[in-house]
């Protein structure tokens, strides 16, 4: 909405500055730290008064048994203050965040649903798992059809770029194709971050490292000149992407404020679903898919633990690990919550820079 200021700047040219994707991005990063922190006490104190408090799985590390009934549904929070940043600060007529905006509320949408479920029948079930890939596939449907319906951003689609190569190594995969992809980045993506989400603080700083990563690139990937240097694709528009990323981690430092340990609130499916969401769907409109198992390396560590853990299990009847996610194996091998956590943010750090290094590695 801001954006819109620039257009006054032949009345007052110093607002000219509303122009740069640089000046927004920094905006909405603050805007929505600030937001966050403003709103934090305030929303803690209405899901304690909704008694809406997080349920905790019986197996379970024993040292998470006083966490029940900690205030949950926090995602709600995130998710706020990324919408109002970037309405306040993106180009809202930008069709990439106009996509990647709408798929971070209907997966925030989706993880309330699982959330409200859990609350109400005092269980950790939720949303079954097959209702969750079910609407996920249907919002994929529309993802693809969007962009298919959209000259450039249609023919980019069916293209399929990997790392360290300068030129797609498939350039048309059909719609077929370019389906699949999306919504095996977005289920892929929201599962794993949900998975990550097992302690305090864990999941959103992980996912602060990601969304600065995504920020750099969708910032290079919308400037023809940088493109072209580093033989990246060039995605007009993409620049805007960059004040949504920024958004994303404003919000994830903002929430870590009451989320690190020992936590003041949860941000449950709502958020975690939300933010595997929303960087997923920015790896895709960028093109850069597949480095997304490389920026978030932690999130990927996550999600093949609990598979490994699963296959062996039925497979040899023993586990390869003392608790699977993989987080909790180190709680169990001595380790204390914060350190994992924080043992955890440095490898995501490290994750988020080997994504950028493979931009110039072509």
């Amino acid at each position: 909405m801001l954006y819109y200021l620039s257009l006054l700047e032949s009345w007052f040219s110093p607002l000219r500055v509303f122009q740069y994707i640089t000046v927004r991005t920094v905006a909405a990063a603050g805007t929505s730290l600030f937001v966050c922190l403003l709103a934090g006490p305030f929303t803690i104190r209405c899901l304690r008064v909704f008694r809406i408090g997080q349920q905790v799985r019986t197996g379970n590390a024993p040292d998470h048994q006083h966490k029940k009934d900690t205030p949950t549904m926090g995602g709600v929070l995130i998710v706020g203050s990324i919408t109002v940043s970037c309405l306040l600060w993106a180009q809202p007529t930008n069709l990439l965040i106009q996509i990647a905006l709408a798929t971070l509320l209907v997966m925030a949408g989706i993880g309330f649903a699982d959330d409200l479920l859990k609350i109400r029948h005092r269980h950790t079930g939720g949303l079954s798992a097959r209702k969750k890939i079910v609407l996920q596939l249907v919002w994929t449907c529309i993802v693809v059809w969007v962009l298919s319906r959209d000259p450039e951003a249609g023919v980019r689609l069916r293209e399929f770029m990997i790392p360290f190569h300068k030129e797609p190594i498939l350039g048309d995969i059909g719609l077929i194709g370019a389906f699949l992809v999306v919504f095996l980045v977005l289920v892929g993506a929201t599962n794993a971050v949900n998975l990550t989400d097992g302690l305090d603080g864990l999941a959103v700083g992980c996912s602060s490292s990601a969304s600065l990563s995504y920020l750099a690139m969708a910032y290079l990937a919308g400037h023809a000149i940088f493109a072209d240097y580093l033989y990246i694709p060039f995605v007009p528009g993409a620049g805007e992407l960059a004040v949504f990323c920024g958004a994303i981690a404003g919000a994830s430092l903002g929430f870590l404020w009451y989320n690190c340990h020992p936590a003041q609130v949860f941000m449950g499916d709502t958020g975690s679903l939300a933010l595997g969401g929303g960087i997923g769907i920015v790896s895709v409109l960028i093109k850069q898919e597949v480095v997304l198992l490389v920026v978030g390396g932690v999130f990927v560590m996550e999600a093949l633990s609990v598979i490994l853990q699963v296959a062996s299990f039925r497979l040899t009847g023993r586990r390869v690990l003392r608790m699977a996610p993989i987080h909790h194996h180190f709680e169990k091998a001595g380790w204390s919550e914060t350190q994992v956590t924080i043992r955890f943010w440095i490898l995501s750090i490290i994750f988020a820079l080997l994504g950028l290094l493979t931009l110039k590695l072509r």
